[in-house]
């Protein structure tokens, strides 16, 4: 098998994938790509056996193959190439490789293409389609909230509702929680579905920037992401989500209305002062100010600020940590955000002040006693 093609058209497909293959010790394999090509089109595939990626791209061959190329010393070998075209050729029998680029040739040993393992097809499988744009922002908004208890395997995921009236997207680690919801994105059927970090942390990265499609297809146990020449395939998390609205408390009569970069850049300031521990901060308010203290009684360290803001409610001190508020603040977008309490023990509720019509977005931290340090 004999096949040319563009060193930097391949090497830009190839880094697309790279993510999901694997370094596995038991399945030596998993560390290669797969290349396989039929009528002058190249498709590259690569797996750890819970998340695949594949592309393709057009090749000048005049045979049919497969065989699978080490992914660590093909990159490395591309990345110092300069844009040129570059030939493959693969010895049917015994699945050498021999690549010739300008005045260079190298030579490494590939495997048998079919020991390569299958990539999943979809099967029985419903569909959405929403904006890569729309995706994106889903991702970004609640990844970051996403356990990394394998103890609570549902909770290491993105949960997923699909309605007729909306794509909800919910993430939390028990101390935050995220529920992002869209207006413009609608499925025929209601379904649910989680999930896992990994492809979704892939897909993160593998978006276009132009506003393109993506096609989401799902079965019980996969999803399958389309978008341009790109196909995401994962194995979905098998477990029971927890019921994530009975914690969102609903009566939340204090309101408070603040600029978002204030309030972050004082937090982020604050919290270098509190115990290293818990990162807890106190938010005190009172009329129209609020004020932030932070406290590490080992170290003797405390810190106070003041700003001004919109309050509606009852005079509070409430304790958080500080981490939590900081990434959560990082997510929002909008210039003044709003924290809704009820009291110092319950949730307070975070959201962008003004938001796009189409999407919602509310963020939930839990409250730390403030007799924590005193």
């Amino acid at each position: 098998m004999r096949f040319i093609v563009s060193t930097s058209t391949l090497l830009k497909q190839l880094q697309a994938v790279n993510g999901a293959s694997s370094s596995s010790t038991v399945l030596p394999i998993l560390e290669n790509f797969l290349f396989e090509i039929k009528d002058g089109i190249l498709t590259i595939s690569a797996t750890d056996l819970q998340t695949s990626m594949t592309t393709t791209l057009p090749v000048e061959s005049k045979e049919d193959g497969k065989v699978a190329i080490p992914s660590k010393i093909l990159l490395e070998t591309l990345k110092t190439l300069p844009d040129q075209p570059i030939s493959f050729s693969v010895d049917d029998s015994t699945f050498s490789i021999e690549i010739s680029a300008g005045d260079g040739k190298y030579k490494l040993s590939g495997e048998n293409g079919e020991d390569f393992p299958k990539i999943p097809a979809v099967e029985n499988a419903s569909s959405v389609t929403m904006s890569a744009s729309v995706l994106s922002e889903a991702i970004n908004k609640t990844l970051f909230a996403v356990s990394n208890d394998e103890l609570r395997p549902a909770m290491t995921g993105v949960y997923c509702q699909l309605s007729p009236q909306h794509v909800t997207f919910v993430a939390t680690d028990a101390h935050k929680l995220v529920r992002y919801r869209r207006l413009d994105a609608k499925s025929d059927t209601a379904t649910t579905f989680i999930l896992p970090k990994k492809a979704l942390t892939l897909l993160k990265s593998s978006l276009p920037s132009d506003d393109v499609h993506v096609s989401v297809e799902f079965n019980s146990t996969s999803a399958f992401f389309r978008f341009g020449n790109i196909n995401l395939i994962c194995r979905l998390i098998d477990e029971r989500y927890p019921d994530y609205e009975a914690v969102i408390p609903q009566n939340n009569p204090n309101k408070l209305i603040i600029d978002r970069s204030l309030f972050l850049n004082c937090l982020r300031r604050v919290v270098i002062f509190a115990n290293k521990t818990t990162h807890q901060v106190r938010l005190k308010i009172t009329g129209s100010e609020l004020n932030i203290s932070s406290e590490d009684i080992d170290f003797a360290n405390e810190a106070h600020e003041r700003l001004s803001c919109q309050y509606e409610g009852e005079d509070m001190e409430i304790g958080f940590n500080a981490k939590f508020l900081i990434e959560m603040l990082n997510n929002l977008g909008g210039d003044e955000v709003l924290l809704e309490m009820s009291t110092p023990n319950r949730a307070g509720l975070l959201m962008p002040q003004s938001h796009d019509e189409q999407e919602e977005v509310l963020m939930l931290v839990m409250p730390v006693m403030l007799n924590t340090y005193a």
